[in-house]
């Protein structure tokens, strides 16, 4: 670990070094580095295929790796899923995981952690009123930001340390995306957020941090706000922003949010 990585790593809520994925034969990942910050949002990009959703199912446990995984201090690179759970890790995973058959108050309840304190139904109704309002209806019926909150309301209960959420405006439509911008927003007021995020409309909004992966590897890592600004990186790391000689610069955002 050089010292700049060092530094970062001390300053680091989650800090993840040489992370490696081998499955049925199949090297994924190659040796991820990246950190996420104590307060706010990090966000993971990089194109689809980079590695990302496989980057997190890593530090959740729900893959083989090696590397080094450290939360608050802990290594986890050897943990089990539910040991990582423990340490205070909530994930929002990619299909949002939702329950359709039953009503919003039971896929709360289903994810009580025992042994962890009372579930804090006063935060999640907090930045969630509508949860309160929709208990007794049933998830499947909720639109999909609304589907979101129970996802990001359920890692709330258990006073989790880290948000996990991957890809969650996937599949929205512009107007659901906006509401899911404004739960991941609330969320990250009481709770710091890993983001994996296809949409850079949302990613400028929320993420004052991120790290770019590329062919399983960290390409970059930095602030959000220079990366998508600097448009032959943009190109180069995302492939958007790029414009013909002489024609106006594109945007790079896929929603107005």
């Amino acid at each position: 670990m050089t010292g700049s990585d060092s530094s970062a790593a001390d300053r680091s809520l989650l800090s993840v070094r040489d992370l490696r994925v081998v499955i049925d034969g199949l090297h994924i990942l190659h040796g991820v580095d990246f950190d996420v910050a104590p307060t706010g949002v990090t966000a993971l990009l990089g194109r689809n295929g980079a590695g990302k959703t496989t980057t997190v199912k890593a530090v959740m446990g729900l893959v083989p790796r090696t590397g080094s995984i450290r939360f608050a201090g802990s290594e986890l690179a050897s943990l089990p899923t539910h040991l990582v759970v423990r340490q205070g890790i909530g994930y929002a995973p990619e299909d949002r995981g939702i329950f359709a058959g039953l009503t919003v108050a039971e896929n709360l309840r289903l994810a009580e952690r025992g042994g962890d304190g009372e579930p804090d139904y006063r935060l999640v109704h907090e930045l969630f009123p509508e949860l309160e309002r929709r208990s007794g209806q049933l998830a499947g019926t909720l639109s999909g930001g609304q589907q979101q909150m129970v996802a990001i309301g359920r890692t709330l209960l258990n006073r989790n340390r880290l948000i996990i959420a991957d890809e969650p405006t996937k599949g929205l439509a512009p107007k659901i995306v906006a509401e899911v911008a404004d739960v991941l927003a609330r969320a990250a007021q009481a709770v710091p957020v890993l983001l994996v995020e296809q949409n850079l409309a949302l990613v400028r909004r929320l993420a004052g941090t991120c790290a770019v992966l590329a062919d399983g590897r960290t390409a970059h890592r930095g602030d959000t706000a220079e990366l998508l600004a600097d448009e032959d990186a943009a190109r180069r790391l995302l492939g958007v922003g790029g414009r013909r000689p002489g024609a106006a610069a594109p945007a790079i955002t896929e929603v107005n949010l």
